[in-house]
């Protein structure tokens, strides 16, 4: 069974900030694609950010500069850190694994993580 589960958000004022870590567990981590999504108040959940299991990333552009996904095969975490950070970036962040050969017709997604920027 897959499982992703996130770790690092939290309250912070613009400018500051804040690292987020999933965990994955239940597959191969070394092979698999995963990613970020956010979710502001109101609106649609939104691509953030993906790294391949080579290390290519990804980012919308809304964050280029500001952010850096990167990923630790050996402790099967994916880490985003979010830095410049602005108020239009509060939501909800996730996780997120899409479907992909070898590993998993389904995508799977983690209980989400707030994070809260202050103007």
């Amino acid at each position: 069974q897959v499982q992703l589960v996130e770790s690092g958000g939290g309250l912070v004022q613009a400018g500051g900030s804040l690292r987020l870590s999933c965990t994955v567990s239940g597959t191969v981590f070394s092979i698999v694609m995963v990613g970020w999504h956010r979710q502001a108040p109101g609106k649609q959940r939104d691509m953030v950010a993906t790294i391949t299991s080579g290390s290519t990333t990804n980012y919308a552009d809304s964050v280029k500069g500001r952010f850096t996904i990167s990923r630790d095969n050996a402790k099967n975490t994916v880490y985003l850190q979010m830095n410049s950070l602005k108020p239009e970036d509060t939501g909800i962040y996730y996780c997120y694994m899409p479907p992909q050969p070898l590993v998993s017709n389904r995508e799977y997604w983690g209980q989400g993580t707030q994070v809260t920027v202050s103007s």
